[in-house]
């Protein structure tokens, strides 16, 4: 693949819409100049994830994780550089040269163009004549070929090497087909045959609307199983993957909340009433991962789930997966042991969207059920708190997490503190180790308490952001008052940088991307946070020049007090020499005097 051109990158960045992008991941809410949001890459329930649209940057404080669109795409998608970049390019209308069919072309990009090639067909069969039995069964559930368009319902042919077939002609290896969980190895070892035959296929993509996977439904009877999924692949991972991606985001952001399905069908009838917020897993339970996806989008969950005893437990495991992550979680059973399809077809669009609008919250339906299981002996109310109190104990939130102790325990005619104690047990069990985490903001924050790590911060903040109050002369005052280390790397490479005319049009200071590479990771990082961070003492009514002035100041009198501490100490050493330390003394202070425009008879 080849090099690609510092313009293009440079024009990547300069056109992406860093904050429409990142949205498609996390739930971004605007905070001054910055967006905010649950940071994709580490558990955390309070937002440290921040997007400054003016530098096309994000960082996060928790974490330290930061960069831009193509280093978000690279981090979350598992991609090499040139693979983001590239992605990004094509998404952009960006043209970069590039070889094609070389030997180190990305296995990802290989992995989504075989996708890609799959879908093709699978849309075509489903229109051909091989493709009738499909079609019927599809008018059979109310599905018109706008329908089917509109939700990429294609068709696998009952033959062996459809798929095989159409990935040769392209030149796209067997094993790339393989990897991507489209094909099977023969059990001679001699070629690969389709893995989906004579099944409905179903697309399942990725944020970015890319073919990551497919589910298959069975349409003749005998067909094992009835739903077969493509396995995972390197694009494709089942415990952090929904099925309705990437047509539910906007509905998520307008509606607040997340509609959870077990079913592909079932995702696609609440698309048809008009509760495009759907999501459905792909073939697996839902698992943690699956919960901090949610808590990133949301804070709002409806679990709908088939109104019998497995659609309880379902509810409650459910629960235990997305309680920890802060979410408030409603749920609703649908009657009759119908799936959401049949409720639609049977009861119309206006029913589905009122219990969903109407779901009540979950763990309270899980209290009650288990309720209902009986407790009215000693035994029996001691079984249903066992039972409850691993929810109760996954419950983020601590005084919701104790209401729902008091009402228990108020509908078993129980002791309050005895329920509490027995929450409290399993909370300790089950507690999730979120010391690390703490650590480290607890440290972050004792850095930016200290006096001189404030001072050094809102320096390079001014250095950065107005660099035109910085010159030559000042570069080398700085380079004499400033104690050693990160920030002072930081500030005289930014004087650098601007000498040098890498700016950011319009006004925009100084541009980071074109300093961070002559800088350590810690200067990175400390970089990385004042350029997306608001801060104060920068942004003041007062002018600039005068804060430039307090701040220079402020390093004066504390270099000049280390001055007259050293001096303090070796005036103490016998043998010393007390005459030099003294005329050192008075030169000190002579200059100090100067400075300040203290004549030599004392006025101003």
């Amino acid at each position: 693949m080849s090099r690609i051109p510092e313009t293009a990158i440079q024009e990547i960045r300069n056109r992406a819409d860093i904050v429409g992008f990142i949205s498609r991941y996390v739930d971004l809410k605007q905070a001054g100049r910055n967006w905010k949001g649950l940071c994709p890459f580490h558990d955390e329930k309070t937002p440290s994830f921040n997007v400054n649209p003016d530098r096309q940057i994000f960082h996060c404080f928790g974490c330290q994780e930061g960069g831009d669109v193509i280093g978000f795409l690279m981090k979350h998608e598992g991609l090499s550089f040139p693979e983001a970049a590239r992605n990004l390019a094509s998404e952009l209308g960006i043209e970069i040269p590039e070889e094609r069919g070389s030997a180190d072309a990305g296995l990802t990009t290989r992995l989504f163009e075989a996708n890609g090639l799959a879908q093709a067909l699978y849309r075509e069969a489903l229109g051909r004549p091989e493709g009738k039995l499909a079609r019927d069964y599809l008018v059979s559930r109310g599905f018109d070929g706008a329908a089917a368009e509109r939700f990429g319902i294609g068709f696998a042919p009952a033959r062996w090497d459809a798929v095989a077939e159409r990935l040769r002609r392209h030149r796209i290896p067997g094993e790339i087909g393989l990897t991507a969980g489209l094909l099977a190895e023969k059990k001679s070892g001699d070629g690969h045959y389709d893995r989906l035959r004579g099944r409905l296929t179903f697309p399942i993509q990725d944020v970015r609307g890319r073919v990551i996977g497919f589910g298959g439904r069975a349409l003749e009877s005998g067909q094992e199983p009835k739903y077969l999924n493509t396995p995972e692949s390197p694009v494709f991972r089942k415990r952090n993957s929904f099925y309705g991606y990437p047509d539910a985001l906007e509905s998520i952001r307008r509606a607040g909340r997340v509609i959870l399905c077990e079913g592909y069908f079932d995702r696609i009838a609440f698309a048809r009433a008009g509760l495009g917020e759907a999501l459905a897993t792909c073939g697996t339970a839902l698992t943690a991962d699956h919960g901090i996806q949610l808590r990133r989008r949301t804070r709002e969950i409806v679990l709908v789930f088939d109104g019998d005893s497995a659609g309880r437990q379902a509810t409650e495991k459910a629960l235990a997966e997305l309680l920890p992550h802060g979410l408030r979680v409603r749920a609703v059973l649908i009657p009759d042991a119908l799936d959401p399809d049949d409720f639609l077809e049977r009861e119309g669009a206006d029913a589905l969207r009122r219990l969903v609008d109407e779901a009540p919250d979950a763990l309270e339906s899980a209290i009650h059920n288990a309720l209902r299981q009986g407790a009215t002996s000693p035994d029996q109310k001691a079984d249903v708190v066992a039972h409850l109190a691993p929810l109760l104990a996954r419950v983020a939130d601590a005084v919701s997490r104790d209401e729902y102790i008091r009402r228990l325990a108020l509908s078993l005619g129980a002791s309050v503190p005895a329920v509490a104690s027995i929450v409290r047990d399993a909370t300790r069990r089950s507690s999730q180790g979120t010391r690390v985490e703490a650590e480290t903001l607890g440290l972050t924050r004792a850095r930016r308490d200290d006096p001189q790590e404030r001072q050094l911060r809102s320096l390079a903040r001014l250095c950065l952001r107005h660099p035109g109050l910085f010159g030559d002369e000042m570069a080398l005052r700085l380079e004499e008052i400033l104690p050693g280390g990160a920030w002072k790397s930081i500030i005289l490479q930014l004087i650098e940088a601007a000498a040098e005319g890498l700016l950011i049009p319009d006004g925009g200071g100084v541009d980071a991307f074109a300093v961070e590479a002559r800088l350590d990771e810690e200067a990175r990082l400390r970089l990385r946070e004042i350029a997306i961070a608001d801060d104060v003492s920068v942004d003041s009514d007062r002018p600039m020049d005068r804060i430039l002035d307090d701040l220079i100041g402020w390093f004066d009198r504390r270099q000049r007090d280390a001055r007259q501490r050293e001096l303090n100490r070796r005036m103490g050493d016998p043998s010393a020499d007390k005459e030099a330390l003294l005329a050192e003394k008075n030169a000190a202070l002579m200059a100090r005097r100067a400075q300040l425009g203290i004549g030599s008879s004392g006025g101003v």
